[in-house]
C-alpha cells in the first residue's frame, strides 16, 4: 500500500485529557460519532489545528484504502471494515483483540457489552472515547467471533502498525493476548504480563506498551474485573510519566457482577 506522509509539528506533548472533543475517525458509510455513546462533534481548538487536521485526513485516507482490503479469507465474511475510532491526536491508544458482532453491524470498535465496560473504565480515569483511539489487531470480524488465525493476523498487522505510525501515541494500552503478543513480540501471556508497562520499538518510535486484560474477559469474572480496575489506575501515572502532565483519576465504583449471558448473547462481547 502507498504509504501517506505526515508532517509533526515540534509542539510539546499534551495529555489527551487536555483535548477539547474531537470528531471521531470512522470508515466510510460508518454513522456519526454523535451517535455514538460518549462521542461528541468536531468543535474547539483541536479541530483548527493544522498537525491534528494533516493526521486526520492522513488517516481518514488510510481507512478509505482499507475499506477495500481483501488480505486474508475475513474479507469474505465481513460485513465492514472496522477501522478504528476516536482523537486522532491521542497520545493513549487502545488494542484489542477483532471485531464482534455488532462491531461488524456497526463499523465501530468496543460497541457491545465490552464497549460498555471500557466507557466505564475510561470515565474512572476522567477521560471518554474522544479522547484516545481504540483500534484492533485484526479490522474485520472472525465467523462467530474464534480466535484470529495466524495467518490471518500476519495479513492485518500492517494495518495496526500504519495507524500507530499516523497517531504516534505515547502509550499503547494492549487488551489481552493477542495484540499484547503481537506488538511486544513476546510469547508470554496477558496473565503473567497484565499491569506491567514494557518499553518496546514500533515504527523506528520508542512507546510504551501497558498490557491490560481484555474487557470482555472482566465482564463475568468479578475478581478479574477488580484487577482490570486497579491496572486501569494507573494509566494516568503512566500519561503523566511520558507527557508530563498530570490526569484526574475519580474513583471506580463498586463492581457488580453480572450474570452469565446465553450462548447467543455472547456475540456481542468483543
Amino acid at each position: 500500500m502507498t504509504a501517506i506522509p505526515i508532517a509533526r509539528s515540534a509542539a510539546p506533548a499534551r495529555l489527551v485529557a487536555s483535548f477539547p472533543s474531537s470528531r471521531l475517525t470512522a470508515p466510510p458509510g460508518s454513522p456519526a460519532s454523535a451517535d455514538l455513546p460518549g462521542a461528541a462533534a468536531a468543535a474547539g481548538a483541536v479541530a483548527a489545528d493544522p498537525e491534528v487536521l494533516n493526521r486526520r485526513a492522513a488517516l481518514a485516507a488510510y481507512a478509505t484504502e482499507t475499506a477495500a482490503c481483501s488480505r486474508c479469507r475475513l474479507a469474505s465474511g465481513r460485513t465492514q471494515v472496522v477501522f478504528g475510532v476516536g482523537n486522532p491526536d491521542a497520545d493513549l491508544l487502545f488494542v484489542g483483540e477483532a471485531p464482534g458482532f455488532h462491531e461488524d453491524q456497526q463499523g465501530y470498535p468496543f460497541v457491545g457489552q465490552a464497549g460498555k465496560l471500557l466507557d466505564k473504565l475510561l470515565q474512572g480515569i476522567g477521560l471518554t472515547r474522544d479522547d484516545v483511539y481504540i483500534a484492533n489487531v485484526i479490522k474485520c470480524r472472525p465467523p462467530g467471533n474464534r480466535d484470529p488465525q495466524p495467518d490471518e493476523i500476519e495479513a492485518c498487522e500492517a494495518h495496526l502498525f500504519r495507524q500507530i505510525e499516523l497517531i504516534e501515541p505515547k502509550l499503547i494500552a494492549t487488551l489481552g493476548n493477542f495484540a499484547t503478543k503481537l506488538l511486544s513480540g513476546k510469547p508470554h501471556g496477558i496473565t503473567r504480563v497484565h499491569g506491567r508497562q514494557q518499553e518496546t520499538t514500533l515504527g523506528g518510535r520508542s512507546v510504551t506498551l501497558y498490557p491490560l486484560y481484555h474487557p470482555a474477559a472482566a465482564l463475568y469474572t468479578p475478581a478479574m474485573l477488580r484487577t482490570l480496575e486497579d491496572d486501569f489506575r494507573r494509566i494516568p501515572e503512566l500519561l503523566a510519566e511520558e507527557t508530563g502532565v498530570a490526569a484526574q483519576v475519580i474513583q471506580f465504583p463498586t463492581a457488580v457482577p453480572q450474570a452469565p449471558l446465553s450462548a447467543a448473547e455472547q456475540l456481542g462481547l468483543f
